[in-house]
């Protein structure tokens, strides 16, 4: 026995633990066992989760791609062959308030008859919500507002499902709510009248994919104004109150920090949609900053400055003013919340109540617009009201979807211009009124601040304000100058409208 115990040696020493230790050690085992026990389990479930998805985005990837076959045989059959044989190219214009009377609209209908004049072999089509029109009215709108023509048929498919892009449909999320409306809306298009070019031409950028995708379109855009643009980034940023960032959300940290989250995930998705188009058309300096920033999309976005009818305009005689006792300010714009009336309203006020001009002056604000709905109705309602609050009701006219003669006869008669959207994306109401003669008076920032209110060979060519005391002092400075310094401005800002006329605009489209 001592011979075995010197050849197997001692016994290994036991290893003593600390007091308490052995439920330590048991804790640290039974902690190293449920750890296993749960990369077991996420294992378990993570490798038939990304089979899963695996196969959900294979079914997924053949479903679109059997619809766009589906499509595309649909497309054969829709064409019928023209005249000559050929079948025409259909050039679809994605524009559901065709029938309005704004700017966006001008540049359709211009695009339009610059294809046409361009192309023999092209047939234009317009996808509109305006069913309360026939063809024949909105052709005739276009030419009885905007004095344009058209050389060939246009071939209208009118949507049923405009309603999903009402920004009255969506209380909250506004912007997430009509982009994915205007995808429902596209695809009903779509569906109507496949088009061998789709062309957006009034801001739904997430129709493009729809297009270009499951369509096999070309896909091009006209963009007037990003749906989203890093300057409302940093109004919520800073907590600014706008007509788009309400005074509950700017007053609350939280609810700030969660509408910037809300609004950086959508810029993501907005990117990306529109870096899929083919050819980018922008209408400023302004807009062009905001898009190469969030699409990324440089090498096919170029400036076409919209189509203004300033020859129109031009012919209006500028003569040298004689003394009168009634003078006008004259507004062109929608009657949309951007556009910012009360401020025009507000700066008139102020500039009668504080008396700063001559006591036998008499003044008339004059606000020309389009109303496209009841919304819009609405809008002009409340205007009046504000009007009767300030009490300035019977200085104030408000010209609702007139004609174009009777716009001209109101330019042609009014002293001051007057614009107030805060980062307008361009301004033909701008063009239009240094076109016809008046002393614009415009907001100063967006496309009036960076391409059209600016010095023109060293002289001045209007004015800019950007708050109801800076338009009330300005407007009182301008009715101050003598009739012979108001004509030097009102001829410089003539000479320098050229470049945003229509033939511009046709040899750029």
């Amino acid at each position: 026995m001592r011979e075995r115990q010197c050849l197997v040696g001692p016994a290994p020493k036991q290893r003593e633990l600390p007091a308490g230790g052995g439920a330590a050690a048991r804790k640290m085992v039974a902690g190293g066992m449920c750890l296993c026990g749960l990369l077991r389990l996420m294992c378990s479930l993570l490798i038939p989760a990304l089979f899963l998805s695996g196969v959900l985005c294979a079914c997924l990837a053949v479903l679109l791609w059997g619809i766009r076959l589906w499509i595309q045989g649909r497309r054969k059959q829709q064409s019928p062959a023209g005249r000559d044989g050929r079948q025409p190219l259909l050039v679809a214009f994605f524009h559901p308030y065709c029938n309005a009377g704004g700017g966006g609209e001008r540049v359709l209908w211009c695009a339009i008859r610059t294809l046409q004049k361009k192309y023999k072999n092209v047939m234009c089509v317009v996808y509109t919500g305006d069913r309360d029109a026939t063809e024949e009215d909105i052709v005739e709108g276009a030419f009885r507002r905007f004095n344009i023509k058209l050389t060939h048929p246009v071939k209208f498919v009118f949507l049923e499902k405009r309603y999903l892009v009402e920004a009255s449909l969506y209380p909250h999320f506004t912007l997430l709510g009509q982009s994915l409306g205007s995808v429902f809306l596209g695809w009903e298009a779509l569906l109507k009248c496949i088009p061998d070019i789709y062309i957006d031409s009034m801001g739904y950028a997430f129709t493009l994919p729809l297009f270009k995708y499951l369509g096999g379109c070309r896909v091009g855009c006209y963009v007037h104004y990003p749906t989203i643009s890093t300057d409302m980034l940093s109004v919520v940023r800073n907590q600014d109150t706008r007509f788009n960032n309400a005074a509950f959300i700017t007053n609350n940290p939280l609810f700030s920090k969660l509408k910037l989250v809300y609004y950086y995930l959508f810029a993501f998705m907005y990117g990306l949609v529109g870096s899929c188009s083919d050819v980018v058309m922008v209408n400023s300096s302004w807009t062009l900053n905001h898009i190469l920033s969030l699409w990324r999309a440089g090498a096919c976005t170029s400036v076409v400055y919209p189509p203004c009818d300033v020859q129109t305009f031009l012919d209006i005689p500028l003569k040298e003013e004689k003394n009168s006792a009634e003078y006008s300010i004259v507004s062109i714009s929608q009657f949309r919340p951007e556009k910012d009336h009360p401020l025009q309203i507000r700066a008139f006020a102020k500039l009668l109540k504080e008396k700063r001009l001559r006591q036998q002056l008499s003044l008339k604000l004059i606000l020309i617009g389009g109303c496209r709905n009841q919304q819009d109705e609405d809008r002009v309602n409340n205007l009046k009201c504000l009007c009767e609050e300030l009490g300035v009701s019977n200085s104030v006219m408000f010209r609702i979807n007139i004609p174009f003669e009777e716009l001209k006869k109101h330019l042609a008669e009014a002293t001051i211009g007057l614009h107030t959207m805060w980062n307008e994306h361009f301004g033909i109401g701008v063009v239009e009124c240094m076109a016809a003669g008046t002393v614009i008076l415009a907001h100063n920032s967006g496309g009036p601040k960076l391409d059209i209110v600016v010095p023109y060979e060293g002289r001045i060519t209007g004015f800019l304000a950007d708050s109801e005391d800076s338009y009330a002092e300005t407007m009182a400075y301008i009715f101050s100058m003598s009739p012979e310094k108001r004509l030097e401005i009102r001829e410089s800002a003539r000479q320098s409208v050229c470049r945003f006329s229509d033939q511009h605009f046709e040899e750029t489209f």
